[in-house]
């Protein structure tokens, strides 16, 4: 993937404000070469959830750790190992707070498990997309609980990159009601998950990179991985024949760079700035990536591989709404976990509200 190469070796100042200068009119501009440093160099290591610069998500890790690499004038210098590469995909949160690694490169609702609000800091079924989940936690309180959930553990969160509406998943057979859903295993992470399995499906956690042998095989009858770009990449096509939309299980779903608190805070504090800066420039350029790759391989999909694009009905939507609203007032178990789910709410009818006559209407409008 290309991607813009306009971050010299600056300060985080005055990096970021250049961004949209040296955009150029949407032309890549050919970056200045990093100063060479000659004092101490920190290292750090990145370990991801994703295979080896994987197109999208793979990618956008790499983005990051060059953005760092680049901002900080050669002072720092982070290299990145795919999942399985130093540690399984999903250890990486583990990893990072252990202090084995010092930065991470996922999605947070891998980790409900381990700690049961972190799926809405990812994505909810019904819930947030792309613009209002970076209103949320950017400008909304998000961001705030967030840390707070996870400062215990001595990790410190920041976006890391949204997919946008994903797709509803590649299935083997056609669904026409909910009952099509019994008992069939799929793989679908975090709340999508729960929310399966109340419908009466067989919700199966696993790395991406397991999930084409698994759908291949028959381990699993249905899976869902991103959108077209990145099943394109994976070849999902050849292990299945229908494509649903739209993705209700995540709507907007936000990547995280997962930061071990002690090596950030060792950092000199313009290093900090950097760190948190790099990652909210590269939470923007991989909604941006997505957006601008997706419907050329959907189109892909459809006319080179035969695949059989299909909506969900709308019947089975407002039933999976329903079971969802339901879990959802389930979830809380602290007087934190209380606060994240008001919070969420709350941004959620006021986000919905305006966009009925922003967004929405525009789209209905538009031809």
């Amino acid at each position: 993937m290309k991607r813009r190469n306009f971050i010299g070796a600056l300060g985080a100042g005055a990096a970021v404000a250049g961004l949209t200068a040296c955009n150029n009119g949407g032309k890549e501009t050919k970056a200045a070469p990093v100063e060479k440093w000659d004092g101490e160099v920190i290292k750090w290591t990145m370990i991801t959830t994703w295979p080896k610069n994987f197109a999208g998500l793979g990618e956008g890790a790499e983005y990051l750790a060059k953005l760092i690499n680049r901002l900080s004038g050669g002072r720092m210098e982070v290299k990145v190992y795919g999942s399985g590469e130093l540690v399984p995909a999903l250890q990486v949160f583990e990893s990072v707070a252990s202090g084995a690694a010092q930065i991470g490169h996922g999605a947070s609702y891998y980790w409900k498990g381990k700690l049961p609000m972190t799926p809405f800091f990812a994505a909810v079924p019904f819930g947030l997309n792309a613009q209002e989940m970076n209103g949320w936690l950017l400008h909304g309180g998000g961001l705030e609980l967030w840390r707070e959930l996870y400062e215990p553990l001595g990790l410190i969160p920041e976006p890391c990159g949204n997919t946008g509406v994903q797709m509803a998943g590649w299935f083997n057979k056609e669904i026409n009601s909910l009952a099509d859903l019994k008992g069939m295993k799929m793989r679908i992470p975090g709340l999508g998950g729960e929310v399966w399995r109340r419908a009466g499906g067989i919700p199966v956690l696993m790395p991406g990179s397991e999930v084409f042998t698994s759908l291949e095989t028959g381990a699993i009858d249905a899976a869902e991985w991103v959108g077209p770009y990145n099943d394109l990449a994976f070849g999902l096509f050849k292990a299945a024949r229908y494509y649903y939309y739209p993705g209700w299980h995540e709507p907007g779903t936000t990547l995280e760079a997962l930061i071990n608190k002690k090596a950030y805070e060792s950092l000199p504090k313009d290093l900090q700035e950097i760190v948190t800066t790099a990652c909210r420039t590269a939470n923007a350029d991989l909604l941006a990536d997505f957006t601008a790759k997706n419907n050329e391989a959907l189109q892909t999909l459809i006319t080179k591989h035969g695949v059989e694009l299909r909506e969900l009905p709308k019947e089975v939507l407002s039933e999976l709404e329903a079971i969802s609203e339901s879990m959802l007032k389930e979830q809380t178990e602290t007087e934190l976990d209380q606060r994240i789910l008001e919070s969420f709410m709350e941004f959620k009818d006021q986000a919905k509200t305006w966009h009925r006559v922003s967004e929405q209407s525009y789209y209905d409008a538009r031809r």
